[in-house]
């Protein structure tokens, strides 16, 4: 068994190209529909109940576009939206906290976990409530960072004042012990290189982008979803407003060949 139809993601604006990535380098074969919110950036601001309108907005036009499974390549629509979408759709939903947090506890050896975010993903507790989950004696430390996505927005992804930020974050946590951080934004892998450096090797890092694009490839393997082996594999972006500086420093930072990127309206303009 074999399904040729795209693999649907959805972000509120083009971080969840850290997904895509990790999909293509773990799944090249695929056919990738990616769809970002450019035009209502942020989503970690806004309440979950607008959160959960938006989400399911671009999820229904990912199903339009015959996606086969839709993912969820933003933090902050996994954390509130998630259970809604898969009430509503016909299609398998995957987002990225889940995969996220077992990859966590599978890392940590103090069961002592650091989760960083959007305020909107850590004011919802579903890092701590995946993780206890797994481990209800988990010890977990959660922190917004609302600084990290407009800094790697600007591209500065390798500079001094980047460097101090992520210090001046993380600093409690590995002050308070913890063995294990995850990147709970899906922008952050993007400070992979720069947030190691700081946290030095006794800290694993756990990117949920590269967990979510496992636990992808199982779902697809379990449903007899796979595309075809010979199938050539290709990407395709849409935002629902023209890009802006970050989708050159996508592009650069991650590798990858988007080519023409299309724009779609949305239904409900975020409102000025």
């Amino acid at each position: 068994m074999s399904d040729s139809r795209p693999i649907g993601v959805f972000d509120s604006g083009i971080g969840g190209l850290t997904v895509v990535k990790a999909l293509r380098d773990l799944l090249p074969g695929e056919k990738i529909f990616y769809l970002g919110d450019t035009a209502r950036i942020p989503y970690g601001s806004r309440s979950p109940t607008t959160v959960g309108r938006y989400s399911l907005e671009m999820a229904e036009m990912l199903t339009e576009e015959n996606a086969k499974i839709v993912v969820v390549a933003c933090n902050t629509a996994s954390s509130v939206a998630l259970p809604k979408l898969k009430e509503h759709l016909s299609v398998p939903v995957i987002g990225v906290i889940e995969p996220g947090a077992r990859a966590a506890v599978a890392a940590t050896r103090s069961r002592h976990v650091g989760v960083i975010g959007t305020r909107a993903t850590i004011r919802s507790g579903s890092y701590e409530k995946a993780l206890r989950s797994l481990d209800a004696d988990l010890r977990v430390n959660s922190r917004a960072c609302p600084l990290l996505v407009p800094l790697i927005e600007e591209g500065l992804l390798d500079d001094e004042v980047t460097d101090r930020v992520i210090a001046r974050y993380l600093e409690p946590m590995t002050n308070d012990g913890i063995d294990t951080l995850v990147l709970g934004c899906t922008h952050y892998p993007l400070l992979a290189a720069a947030i190691a450096r700081f946290l030095g090797e006794e800290i694993s890092l756990v990117d949920s982008a590269r967990n979510c694009a496992g636990a992808v490839r199982d779902l697809l393997d379990r449903q007899s979803l796979r595309a075809p082996a010979k199938n050539p594999g290709s990407l395709e972006v849409t935002l629902t407003d023209a890009p802006d500086n970050f989708l050159r420093v996508a592009r650069e930072a991650l590798q990858l060949e988007i080519g023409e990127v299309r724009l779609r309206e949305v239904l409900h303009p975020a409102k000025v």
